[in-house]
């Protein structure tokens, strides 16, 4: 049995990974910041099909020390951790003239900065347990998305990263990253014609379900021992065109 750190559990790509792996038979502690009804509810539902296999804690990872102590009360609370998904994440548009130092320390704090130092803190049980890490990276890592510089840069930051720390924390440590393409449509919503224009540069022409990303995750978790430093997109082919 894996016990799992997921950052940003509470809803979307966060709560479906933790459902998959829980599932799958791993305890997982779930990391939020502000949507505590979210998680308390997903922990509810975890903890009633498997008591005592589901944890919550809320921290800001901008901030250090509530990083740390995440990290702490993770490592404590099943006696150590094999897995830790790096989901949590800042998104939003920046128009390149006025991005403030703010939004930069954001979107690069949530989708990087926390990331590293998350696993830094847990790098000692990982290797303990033979774990791994899987970070949520993004398709426009490669290609960075018109009006979101800041955003593009955090998640190209976290591509490359993946790929530094598999060498770095290996050989005891795999690390690897899931790249989701038109996965869910972002908050600030998107007209139907718009949504047209995406899908229409997708291959299989349709958006993908945040149970497809999870599905990815539990295969790096359990299923690939001998890969690392790998980043699997999963963007029903929305890569293959320009």
């Amino acid at each position: 049995m894996k016990n799992v750190l997921i950052t940003g559990a509470a809803k979307r790509i966060g709560a479906a990974c933790a459902r998959r792996l829980h599932s799958a038979g791993c305890n997982v502690f779930l990391h939020y910041r502000s949507s505590a009804r979210d998680a308390q509810q997903l922990c509810a539902e975890l903890n009633q099909a498997r008591p005592d296999s589901a944890k919550i804690m809320q921290a800001d990872l901008l901030n250090m020390a509530e990083l740390k102590a995440l990290a702490e009360a993770a490592k404590l609370a099943w006696g150590g951790i094999d897995v830790l998904i790096n989901n949590a994440s800042s998104f939003y548009p920046t128009a390149m003239a006025e991005v403030t130092e703010t939004q930069w320390d954001e979107l690069v704090g949530s989708n990087l900065k926390a990331p590293f130092f998350l696993a830094q803190a847990l790098a000692k049980t990982l290797a303990d347990n033979n774990g791994c890490i899987v970070n949520i990276v993004d398709i426009h890592a490669e290609r960075g998305l018109s009006g979101y510089p800041v955003y593009s840069i955090a998640k190209a930051g976290l591509a490359a990263m993946t790929k530094i720390l598999a060498k770095e924390l290996g050989p005891k440590v795999r690390v690897n990253g899931v790249a989701p393409g038109a996965i869910i449509w972002p908050d600030n919503d998107l007209s139907d014609a718009a949504k047209t224009e995406i899908l229409q540069r997708v291959a299989l022409k349709r958006s993908g379900e945040p149970d497809d990303i999870a599905k990815a995750v539990l295969f790096l978790v359990n299923d690939a021992n001998y890969i690392t430093g790998q980043i699997l997109s999963v963007d029903g082919g929305r890569t293959l065109f320009c």
